[in-house]
């Protein structure tokens, strides 16, 4: 014992990050207990675009894990990846529901953006593409995507319904299952006020509970089973397709997102850790990214949406967690998740709806982030926030915020102050909207 522990601390180097093996372990089964609503939610997501609700709980919890001990062992980060919210929702409502492309197809457009930032990653140029884009925009992206998935929520909750004269109305809300997705929400919210571990974790399973009792939704057989198969989702990603079918905007718009979202959760995540070098940057960010971008591979391979880094992070590194090894518990942890498949499996849309809401509110707090005071800025942003639930796709939005960006700028004498990669991502989207 005492050897493995002088070897963790050797290469994880625990003494001089001032931490300690147990601290270590502790941190992790902390950010694992904040994270874990995910292996309940995102199956369900996926399953609305007709894919194998067990398949994609074994997928989920293997990209979670490939990604976390990958981070764990190569970044030497305390941060933990799974399938990302929001761009989950984007793809069962948007590219699979509305835009009638199969589940295969979009999993091959998750594989061809995960391959694209892995280049962008190694090559030198992915800081001059981040930097290309002004922060008012990389904030709208992220509290439009906060909204889409308020939407998303409250939809598969049926407290929103779609009506003749309507595009979103009012369902019947004095349903049990309703009125528990409203208590589940108000009770998150408390929870996590209170610092709660796990709260969205525990609102999920007690609300799932209740609708089992009452038979609201089938009881799970039994706690631990064998793990559910792989095969329906595994290697099922057409890749071929997504590069015939015109998908460059979409996969573009999957690469802008998860690039923006990791480099915006690691600089955040950090910050708290302290762990950012003398000039506020990340030291290993092409580590980082690499690890980020070849788990997004990993995970349409398995069969699972993009995989990304997850500011929740936060929980495990309050509690002291400074290196990858709080990263690869939450990996073993996932891992060890694999076993509960009935419960997991057997948890109902009106339980994870919450968990959606609520994490669709925590992301549009990026709103606050918006210069508000510059028009040239805050326009645009508004544009690129709201075209993205108004459209139902991060593409659409993204494009038509880039656009007026470029236009509002030009117009107002500013063209000097945009990036030549903003104006020319503004004119691929702009051709692209003509010409379709």
């Amino acid at each position: 014992m005492h050897v493995l522990r002088a070897a963790l601390d050797k290469y994880f180097n625990l003494a001089d990050s001032g931490s300690t093996l147990k601290t270590e372990l502790a941190a992790g089964a902390t950010t694992f207990l904040t994270l874990v609503y995910i292996i309940f939610v995102n199956p369900t997501i996926l399953a609305g675009a007709g894919m194998d609700h067990g398949a994609v709980f074994v997928a989920t919890c293997l990209a979670a894990a490939f990604g976390c001990i990958a981070m764990g062992l190569y970044a030497n980060y305390p941060i933990a990846l799974a399938p990302g919210m929001g761009l989950n929702a984007y793809f069962a409502t948007t590219l699979v529901a509305s835009m009638g492309i199969a589940w295969q197809v979009a999993l091959g457009a998750v594989f061809c953006s995960g391959v694209l930032f892995l280049i962008l990653s190694i090559l030198p140029v992915r800081e001059w593409l981040i930097n290309s884009i002004p922060k008012s925009q990389k904030m709208a992206i992220a509290a439009g995507i906060g909204v889409f998935l308020m939407i998303v929520a409250l939809r598969s909750a049926d407290i929103l319904t779609a009506q003749p004269t309507s595009v979103n109305a009012f369902g019947d809300v004095m349903q049990w299952p309703m009125l528990l997705v409203l208590l589940g929400f108000v009770g998150m919210i408390v929870l996590d006020a209170r610092g709660m571990p796990g709260a969205l974790a525990v609102v999920i399973l007690t609300i799932a509970i209740v609708c089992w009792i009452f038979g609201w939704h089938p009881a799970p057989d039994g706690i631990v089973s064998a793990i559910p198969s792989l095969t329906p989702t595994f290697l099922k990603l057409d890749i071929g397709a997504a590069l015939g079918l015109g998908l460059a905007a979409i996969v573009f718009a999957l690469l802008l997102v998860d690039l923006f979202d990791t480099s915006g959760t690691l600089v955040a995540v950090l910050h708290q850790a302290n762990l950012l070098d003398e000039n506020g940057r990340v030291g290993r960010l092409r580590q980082a990214l690499i690890v980020d971008s070849g788990a997004s591979v990993f995970g349409a391979l398995v069969g699972t949406s993009t995989t990304t880094s997850y500011i929740e992070s936060a929980s495990g590194i309050r509690g002291g967690g400074r290196t990858g090894l709080t990263a690869i518990t939450v990996g073993l942890l996932f891992l060890l998740a694999l076993l509960f498949a009935p419960i997991a499996t057997a948890v109902p849309a009106y339980a994870t709806a919450p968990a959606i809401l609520f994490i669709g509110c925590v992301m549009a707090k990026a709103f606050r982030d918006i210069d508000w005071e510059n028009l040239t800025d805050a326009v645009p942003a508004v544009v690129t926030a709201f075209a993205i639930p108004f459209s139902s796709s991060i593409a659409t939005g993204i494009g038509l915020g880039f656009i007026t960006y470029v236009l509002t700028k030009s117009c107002a004498g500013q063209f000097k102050t945009i990036h030549p990669a903003m104006v020319a991502i503004a004119v691929a989207f702009a051709a692209k909207f003509l010409l379709t």
